[in-house]
């Protein structure tokens, strides 16, 4: 699983850019852990990406 900063450094985009697609629901669904942090699993993130391909 990537940690947000993982997942922004790939992508090449801020955090606060993340949250906004998160709060509009655009973003890679994420996984919320107890402590508050967010992963998103590996497999998602490149379904994700695949999709906006395909849209592109």
């Amino acid at each position: 699983m990537l940690t947000l900063p993982e997942v922004c450094e790939e992508l090449g985009i801020s955090p606060s850019t993340f949250y906004d697609w998160r709060a509009k629901g655009r973003a890679p669904r994420c996984i919320k852990l107890p402590n508050g942090g967010l992963r998103v699993r590996r497999s998602v993130l490149e379904n994700w990406l695949n999709d906006r391909e395909d849209a592109a």
